[in-house]
């Protein structure tokens, strides 16, 4: 704990990692919003236009949250990582300015009309506005997975004298082959969080016996949009970071897969414990063959384990990595065996009195939280020890200046005032489900 490199990674990841449990529920809403407005304006039924209005007022709030809690870590790059921002400031302060820049401002203009610009613009304005702030919300997610992407991926760069880098070309940085795979994974992860949070909400009206139309409706609209994101995770988005994965960072594969060791044909282990000692896996289930085909295509396929790697190039806290990893998998097996008993109940017409599905859909609430967060750890531990990938170690982008003790006061500090900001979001979110939907049309 007296390491500034190891405080700072410490500090970086409690704050980012509780900055991103509000953007991808407003982006997940977001979608949605957008999706039961186009009906609203379609179908000219109010209820549509109820909903909207309610997890609007709920999307405000989160992203609210996720503003706030985004900007300090903008500041870290400069107060945390003073080296790496110098070196590398040309390229990545160009992609988070373009994301200040167009979505950002994209998403905050038009939040204000999704909120308040019904009565005096009408339907079709409101609409376009739900429109926009998705827009808005998802552009602004590419460009924090561009900026991502050209760290696991560095291209479009050349290095000067001085050692900083420059771009060549910007776009071979926008069209970077790593974007697209994590850019759909994420969006689709976004997708299912905010499917599971709305059909959650439900579900627990429909128990609770209350708001009947507008729990009906977030049952139907959660588990109708749910069902195709949560496919997609699997394949083709998951399959593809897999193979981009394979040939960009084996080492991340071999760790997050606790394979130790080359082997030819590799298996898929689905429960067991990493011993980093024993270089292995203990008490192992293991599906034969499997990992040679997803990474190969090839049932037969040698798959280069860590040992193929000098050691000081390992990932440093394999253990936690390997976890991630199954956590995630595991939990999106589920989410897809969640959303298709809710849509296949749905298309039958009998989820609105199956109290044991509906029971389902809201205690899976949490767990796309829990799913997506434990994707970025693996995402980003497997990339240590770089902060651009096989170019910059992450020992070498630290602030030289900022002391552990320094780094430690602001780590309390973030702990205190987000312990706080989060008691503030469960009374505000607790105040609005317990008030629920407007009963009253809202004027054209």
């Amino acid at each position: 704990m007296d390491d500034p490199v190891v405080l700072s990674r410490i500090q970086f990841a409690f704050t980012v990692t509780y900055h991103y449990l509000f953007p991808q529920l407003t982006m997940g809403l977001a979608l949605l919003i957008a999706i039961l407005k186009t009906l609203a304006v379609t179908r000219h039924v109010e209820i549509y236009n109820q909903a909207v209005r309610f997890w609007s007022r709920i999307f405000a709030v989160s992203f609210i949250m996720g503003v706030v809690t985004g900007i300090p870590l903008e500041f870290e790059f400069g107060t945390n990582w003073a080296r790496f921002s110098a070196q590398t400031g040309s390229i990545i302060a160009q992609l988070l300015a373009m994301e200040g820049a167009f979505a950002f401002f994209l998403e905050s203009a038009f939040v204000g009309l999704l909120l308040f610009g019904e009565q005096r613009f009408g339907q079709r304005v409101h609409w376009l506005a739900s429109i926009l702030v998705w827009v808005g919300t998802w552009a602004s997610g590419f460009f924090i997975i561009a900026t991502d992407a050209w760290m696991q991926h560095p291209v479009g760069y050349a290095q000067t004298p001085d050692g900083t880098l420059q771009i060549t070309n910007y776009w071979a940085i926008l069209l970077n082959p790593w974007i697209l795979p994590q850019y759909t994974h994420t969006m689709s992860g976004a997708a299912i969080t905010g499917a599971f949070v709305m059909a959650g909400l439900g579900a627990y009206y429909r128990l609770a016996g209350e708001h009947a139309r507008t729990a009906h409706l977030c049952i139907r609209a959660g588990s109708g949009v749910g069902l195709l994101p949560s496919l997609l995770q699997l394949w083709p988005t998951g399959d593809a970071e897999g193979v981009q994965v394979t040939e960009v960072q084996p080492t991340k594969l071999a760790a997050m897969e606790g394979l130790f060791r080359t082997a030819g044909p590799a298996g898929i282990v689905i429960l067991g414990q990493p011993n980093v000692q024993a270089k292995s896996i203990d008490n192992a289930i293991e599906v034969p063959n499997a990992l040679s085909f997803l990474t190969y295509r090839a049932w037969t396929a040698q798959v280069r384990g860590l040992d193929a790697f000098p050691q000081d190039q390992w990932p440093d806290t394999i253990p936690l990595l390997y976890y991630s990893y199954h956590i995630m998998v595991g939990l999106g097996t589920l989410f897809i065996l969640a959303m298709l008993i809710a849509a296949l109940l749905l298309w039958r017409g009998r989820l609105w009195h199956a109290r044991w599905a509906l029971w389902i859909l809201l205690l899976a609430t949490p767990f796309p939280f829990v799913a997506n967060t434990a994707g970025w750890m693996t995402t980003e531990l497997g990339r240590q020890p770089w902060l651009a990938y096989g170019l910059i170690r992450t020992s070498d982008g630290s602030s030289p200046l900022v002391s552990s003790g320094n780094i430690l006061f602001t780590l309390l500090g973030f702990a205190g005032i987000y312990t706080i900001m989060s008691l503030l979001y469960v009374v505000v979110l607790v105040k609005e489900v317990a008030h629920g939907p407007e009963t009253a049309p809202a004027a054209a």
